[in-house]
């Protein structure tokens, strides 16, 4: 049996305004009704596979439980790495943790957001490696380059056959398109596509004679981590001193017992729009055009409106533009990936959209802010059937909620009552509250926020059902 190991921790903004530190790209579908974590784990489903193991951060571990609950998909756990530190801790922690519970079968390690279109393909490639990993041997997978691409690192293969396993001779960074082009014609280059399959004591061997600082660290985290539910803490000081680093620089550009299986199941990355625009179908005209979008000689685009909002193009070619609640990215599509330097300028500036995602998500359900001035503050809430959030109060702000669809719990004080549709109330500055919803659907209300201070750390709870009062 085989254990999938989701790495779910990151939080990129090469998709910047829709992919956001808050709320990045693995949680988005972009490519239909399942994001790309759910799409990961779905893919390791059958009899070669057990339950997933996540990492991921511990802000992020609500996302992982919902996605994951809405498509079927339980994990055997979900590792909270308690500070990021790259792939090669939250990896170790990983094999740690199985070690642990007396398992040595092979770990399959991958990202949560990539794309693989073929999952018959990339099952059989599993099966295809499987005995080079039960041998005690390290394996990864190169995705046979289809054009010599700039984005993506590259794997030198000892010369062999292109159905088994073939010794690694180096890894390559990111290549100049005249040097790319000569890895795609040589034929013993392959791109990386950050997907490992080992037994935890392999692993463990490996990075103790490599970056056995490392080891030590997470052992020591792993030894002392804590259990809540599905969720495993690792020690915090203990992690906080591993070295943060990739499985790659740490382990696997330095082993010797490294191999490689040339594999071909339509992977992507999914590193930047343009990767984003020629992985979807695009119309006559090459455009791909998703939400309320009008184009009228627009061609070879990609306009994508995540909001409301209506978008009107005329007379362009090659552009990206996207739209979400609270910004919009313009620029040519050749240029998509420069998206970084509008991020750095953003947090230069101490923009909160720089990482703040329109939509807020917490482990009741969701906010999104809709309209703010002076001295008041206009949110829609939606609570998931059962969700309840904090008994808290607010030293500077009362709020009105006004319940539009559902039912809503709400404690005031030392009184309970029920709203339904169109009912409101009241709660004054400093009064004790919580909102819940007791029903099986959604519950959404409008809450109006006044006072002369309105941020989120005015909030002092008293009780919560996730572990955060105090």
């Amino acid at each position: 049996m085989i254990r999938p190991v989701i790495l779910s921790g990151g939080g990129g903004t090469r998709l910047w305004p829709l992919s956001r530190s808050g709320n990045p790209k693995q949680f988005h579908r972009l490519f239909g009704d399942q994001s790309l974590l759910q799409a990961t784990a779905l893919r390791c489903r059958g009899g070669q596979f057990e339950p997933p193991l996540i990492s991921t951060a511990e802000d992020q571990r609500f996302f992982v439980v919902d996605q994951l609950e809405e498509v079927g998909a339980e994990p055997v756990a979900i590792l909270l790495e308690p500070a990021p530190r790259n792939t090669a801790p939250a990896i170790a922690a990983a094999a740690f943790w199985a070690l642990g519970r007396g398992e040595d079968d092979p770990l399959l390690v991958m990202p949560s957001d990539h794309l693989i279109e073929n999952d018959a393909a990339f099952c059989a490639a599993i099966e295809a490696a499987s005995a080079a990993a039960l041998d005690g041997k390290m394996l990864t997978f190169g995705i046979r380059p289809t054009s010599p691409h700039t984005g993506y690192g590259y794997i030198q293969a000892a010369d062999g056959g292109e159905a088994e396993p073939r010794k690694v001779e180096s890894f390559i960074e990111k290549p100049d398109a005249a040097r790319a082009a000569e890895f795609v014609a040589d034929g013993n280059h392959y791109w990386n596509s950050g997907i490992f399959l080992f037994r935890p004591s392999a692993f463990v061997r490996e990075l103790k004679l490599h970056a056995p600082e490392i080891a030590e660290h997470v052992e020591a985290a792993m030894k002392r981590a804590t259990t809540d539910g599905p969720f495993v803490r690792p020690d915090a000081a203990a992690f906080a001193n591993a070295e943060p680093i990739s499985i790659d620089y740490a382990v696997m550009e330095r082993s010797s017992e490294l191999f490689m299986l040339p594999v071909s199941f339509g992977w992507s990355d999914v590193g930047s729009w343009e990767a984003v625009h020629a992985l979807q179908p695009a119309d006559a005209k090459g455009n791909v055009l998703s939400g309320d979008v009008t184009a009228l000689d627009v061609s070879n685009s990609m306009i994508r409106s995540e909001s409301d909002v209506t978008v009107a193009a005329i007379g362009l070619d090659r552009i990206l533009c996207v739209v979400t609640h609270d910004a919009v990215f313009l620029a040519s599509l050749d240029r998509a990936e420069e998206v970084k330097r509008v991020v750095e300028e953003l947090r230069a500036r101490g923009h909160p959209r720089a990482d703040e995602p329109a939509r807020v998500h917490r482990p009741w359900g969701t906010y999104q802010t809709v309209d703010c001035g002076d001295r008041f503050q206009t949110k829609r809430i939606i609570v998931k059937p059962g969700g309840k959030l904090s008994l808290q109060k607010h030293a500077h702000r009362s709020e009105h909620w006004v319940v539009v669809e559902g039912t809503a719990e709400v404690t005031l004080g030392e009184e309970t009552k029920l709203l339904r549709e169109n009912e409101s109330i009241y709660i004054p500055a400093g009064m004790a509250h919580r909102l819940a919803n007791p029903e099986t659907v959604p519950l959404h209300l409008i809450e109006v926020q006044c006072g002369d201070y309105l941020g989120e750390d005015d909030i002092i709870r008293l009780d919560d059902e996730y572990g955060r009062a105090g």
